[in-house]
């Protein structure tokens, strides 16, 4: 089963408030909202951290943040009490989230991907997200991605022009949408 067919399941099995929208092919957070037609706020943008916990502890985890945002690997590093968060190389994002980057999913179907999602996507009405494809994507109601996803809640986003709180921090980030 495809990581997009996991998606529909998990959505039609829980009974959840969805549409499926097709668009032209697009990963860029910017670019497939407007095609979708909805704020960049509502847009889950997705990424995948490498945390380094301690030199013998690595864990991954799927940072959710509104599409206008940026994730503070600062604030992730201090969530885990870590000596190290930076972006998961594209091979290891790709194979946890089972989707290529620019369709990465804001839910996790392993227990290798840790799920911490910004508070503030959550006072939107509806998500929306690319549907682990380019040329797809899914409108879902928050409190119902809220109650499947079932998220670590932590404020883990910043707005572009914030100062980092990590003085490693890269000036662009990848965009897994």
């Amino acid at each position: 089963m495809s990581t997009y067919e996991r998606l529909i399941a998990l959505l039609d099995e829980h009974g959840a408030s969805y549409r499926l929208i097709d668009h032209a092919p697009e990963g860029r957070t910017e670019l497939v909202s407007r095609l979708r037609g909805h704020p960049v706020r509502q847009a889950a943008k997705c990424v995948v951290v490498l945390v380094k916990v301690d030199r013998k502890t690595r864990k991954y985890v799927l940072a959710v943040v509104p599409g206008h945002t940026r994730v503070d690997l600062g604030v992730v590093k201090a969530l885990y009490n870590a000596r190290y968060a930076g972006f998961a190389d594209n091979e290891a994002a790709e194979r946890l989230s089972g989707s290529v980057s620019g369709t990465i999913l804001p839910v996790t179907f392993t227990e290798e991907l840790e799920l911490v999602v910004d508070p503030s996507l959550l006072d939107q009405d509806e998500i929306f997200f690319n549907a682990a494809r380019l040329d797809r994507s899914v409108a879902l109601a928050t409190e119902d991605y809220h109650r499947i996803a079932k998220p670590r809640i932590h404020a883990i986003a910043q707005l572009p022009s914030e100062p980092a709180h990590s003085e490693s921090r890269r000036e662009l980030e990848p965009d897994h949408v």
